[in-house]
């Protein structure tokens, strides 16, 4: 039997211990290589961003999964408790964002955070990563998540 709703419940904001809520917060929310976002190690916050997530919504609709208006599509607890429920669309979403989770994982053993083994165990569950998946997580490393430039101007965003 997969991990997936196990490891849902360990990924998950902890509401009980203070300690380890700011642990978390420290841990995902603070460093944009470890967000638990899927979507965000690809596209960073532009507009595709949010093609991506109404993508993702419209699968889990399809596959009979409704989403709480609280959590956005590719929060990975989100699709971790989709892949309990159905195994073979959510296994495919979680290799389809195995970058994602290849530069999370990396991000969190370099930190030397106590998550790094859940995200092992993660990947350790799903298909071996292919040499196209281990690039994209190695450049999404390198560059960072790409950021928005148009429409930015009145902003003072420096148009090149």
């Amino acid at each position: 039997m997969k991990p997936w709703l196990r490891l849902s419940e360990a990924l998950r904001y902890p509401e009980d211990d203070l300690s380890r809520q700011e642990e978390y917060v420290r841990t995902f929310d603070f460093d944009r290589r470890a967000t638990l976002h899927l979507t965000y190690h690809t596209f960073g916050d532009r507009r595709q961003r949010g093609l991506e997530l109404v993508k993702l919504k419209r699968r889990y609709t399809e596959a009979g999964c409704e989403l709480t208006a609280a959590e956005l599509p590719d929060y990975l607890p989100v699709l971790l408790e989709f892949a309990a429920l159905e195994p073979e669309a959510g296994e495919a979403l979680l290799n389809e964002h195995r970058p994602a989770l290849e530069l999370i994982r990396a991000r969190l053993h370099e930190r030397g955070s106590g998550y790094a083994p859940l995200l092992d165990e993660l990947v350790e569950a799903l298909p071996r990563a292919t040499r196209a998946q281990l690039d994209r997580a190695r450049r999404a490393a390198e560059e960072g998540p790409p950021a928005e430039l148009v429409g930015l101007e009145p902003f003072g965003a420096e148009v090149a």
